[in-house]
């Protein structure tokens, strides 16, 4: 982990859940939600989710890249953000730690969970706008993300 990186430590009851955005030699790497999700179907997201009972946010994301991808997190360069969103599914608020990484493995294969996410894609500056197909006004969590994470604020 780089020096200065925040990471902040869930207070007990908390929801939280972590996103790495993951820089390779074509940009930023997402992969898109299958159609049948329930939350943000056939939209673009990034590597994350649930942190579990017990594991510390740096935990969950080298956990949730190597089940999403099958590559192994190697460096965590910056902390991109906090936020705080409700779910659908009753379980009340959550925290999202986002995350700026490196990772390690075959970048031109990556081990999606075919019954999670039907495509990935690498994302530059100029293809910042498709991160915003079947998203509403409102929902950019994700392009805003990204556009950070490349230097490129909206």
């Amino acid at each position: 982990m780089d020096p200065g990186v925040e990471v902040p430590v869930p207070a007990p009851g908390e929801l939280w859940a972590v996103g790495a955005v993951i820089l390779g030699p074509g940009g930023a790497f997402a992969q898109k939600r299958s159609a049948r999700r329930r939350l943000f179907p056939d939209s673009w997201d990034i590597v994350g989710g649930h942190v579990e009972p017990g594991e510390t946010l740096l935990d969950a994301l080298a956990r949730e890249v190597e089940e999403e991808t099958g590559w192994r997190l190697r460096r965590v360069r910056r902390h991109l953000g906090t936020t705080t969103w409700h779910g659908d599914d009753g379980l009340g608020l959550r925290h999202e730690a986002d995350y700026l990484v490196d990772v390690e493995g075959d970048l031109d294969h990556p081990a999606l969970e075919r019954s999670k996410h039907s495509a990935h894609d690498w994302f530059g500056p100029g293809d910042l706008e498709r991160l915003k197909e079947n998203r509403r006004p409102g929902e950019y969590l994700i392009h805003d993300l990204v556009a950070r994470a490349l230097g490129q604020e909206t």
